[in-house]
């Protein structure tokens, strides 16, 4: 199957992402959406074996410069890899979820999202992030150093006590709330308009020819990725192709 046309028109206005190569678009949301941030410092981690597996890396996202540059800080997704645009035109060119449509606007949609309508997962995803996961690596090294705004720093070794190699209770919700206090702190920095706050993206893998290799188109807010405990589990034929 080809990929679809909007993102190879879109791929064409991007030196250097032609055929000949796997590429891996990733069409993110608003870049003040958690899904966002949370996605970019997964990419961001992966970016060395991406490169070593010969795979290209792009991200079109939802902001401007000023944000796109503080988003790349933050996350360590590499600044050169990712696009925004004003509006999401790729996003509706693809057909990707613009959320749930309510008369009251962007907020209540939001909002009723962030409940669990017209978002299916979304609340167990946020459990998920309360109560642990022992299918999902951990988090934080246990010196890795945790900065919550104005709460005090704390330290990574803070979840030693509830056991090792893998995602502790609390461990995926500090790293949320995290997210949560870099964005509002910067909110019209990330987020110049309110108005698309509850579109989603998607993750489209090609190979040299432009044929789809994997896809997947978001549902809901915290659903970026079909198997979120690895959201990048998707990757491992490409990267680890002898295992």
């Amino acid at each position: 199957m080809q990929a679809p046309q909007p993102l190879l028109q879109r791929l064409a206005e991007v030196p250097g992402l032609g055929s000949g190569r796997r590429r891996l678009v990733v069409v993110l949301s608003q870049l003040g959406d958690f899904d966002s941030l949370e996605y970019a410092q997964a990419l961001g981690s992966a970016w060395p074996q991406l490169q070593e597996a010969g795979i290209d890396l792009v991200a079109i996202g939802i902001g401007d410069g000023p944000g796109a540059d503080r988003f790349c800080r933050f996350t360590g997704f590499p600044r050169e890899r990712l696009v925004v645009d004003a509006e999401p035109q790729l996003h509706r060119a693809l057909d990707l979820y613009a959320g749930l449509p309510t008369p009251g606007g962007p907020w209540p949609a939001l909002l009723l999202m962030c409940a669990g309508i017209g978002s299916p997962g979304t609340l167990a995803e946020v459990l998920r992030g309360y109560t642990g996961d022992r299918q999902a690596p951990p988090r934080f090294a246990d010196d890795a150093p945790i900065e919550l705004g104005a709460l005090p720093p704390m330290r990574g070794s803070l979840f030693a006590a509830l056991g090792q190699g893998y995602q502790r209770p609390f461990e995926l919700a500090t790293v949320r709330l995290r997210n949560m206090v870099e964005v509002l702190g910067a909110w019209r920095t990330y987020v110049p308009r309110d108005d698309f706050i509850t579109q989603r993206g998607g993750t489209f893998l090609l190979d040299a020819n432009d044929a789809l290799l994997y896809s997947h188109r978001d549902r809901g807010i915290l659903g970026f990725s079909a198997t979120m405990a690895r959201p990048l589990a998707f990757l491992d034929p490409y990267l680890n192709p002898a295992s």
